[in-house]
């Protein structure tokens, strides 16, 4: 039986703060999320230790946990991108329990930019690393800098049966509801798939038909 407790050498926080977000999110998400959440903690801190990125490993650990929160159903009427919606939930998770404001904002923002590629790369480790991890378990952007024997492992633990089509399938459920928040991002790209009649924003016809005169 895998260790839970350190994953392909990566030792998961195990502090209240950790347990507590372990604990909500295994209760209020399914095993796909949950899975996918820890996958993307501990390779987000593979790669930030090939990186050379030193990072809050408990920071890390509640932006992985809390970053696809926003995809459930009680979010699918905000009328906010996903994100925005998952990052609140860590914002007040984190606040409840007295985290310093500037450990709240990094996670807010860890959450907030997952899916805004070629940004979150220069902002502080847990930022990047939040992505970083989201884009290797999802995209297998950098696949061959963990090595077959640590994916072995960390899927050992947390398993990822039909994972494409199933994300894929979750992505489309939560934003499905609030298209209009797929503006100039790539979950557009899901309901462009997915959603039939689904008709993508577009920058250029929004500012030729700004109520600008010129």
């Amino acid at each position: 039986m895998p260790d839970a407790s350190h994953v392909a050498g990566i030792a998961v926080p195990d502090s209240a703060l950790a347990r507590e977000a372990t604990d909500l999110v295994r209760t209020v998400t399914s095993d796909l999320i949950y899975h996918h959440s820890r996958r993307v903690f501990v390779f987000g801190s593979l790669l930030g230790r090939e990186r050379g990125l030193e990072c809050d490993p408990e920071l890390l650990y509640v932006g992985a946990m809390f970053h696809d929160l926003g995809l459930n159903e009680e979010f699918r009427t905000s009328g906010r991108r996903f994100e925005v919606d998952g990052a609140e939930e860590a914002a007040r998770f984190l606040r409840s329990r007295a985290v310093p404001e500037d450990a709240v904002r990094r996670v807010w923002t860890a959450i907030a930019l997952h899916t805004t590629p070629g940004v979150p790369e220069f902002m502080e480790p847990e930022v990047a690393l939040v992505t970083a991890g989201v884009e290797y378990d999802v995209l297998g952007l950098d696949y061959e800098r963990v090595s077959a024997d640590d994916r072995a492992e960390i899927t050992a633990l947390h398993p990822r049966p039909d994972f494409k089509r199933r994300i894929l399938a979750a992505f489309t459920e939560g934003i499905a509801p609030k298209p209009e928040t797929t503006f100039g991002n790539v979950k557009a790209d899901v309901l462009a798939h997915f959603v039939p009649g689904f008709q993508r924003g577009d920058f250029v016809t929004v500012i030729e038909n700004s109520p600008w005169p010129e």
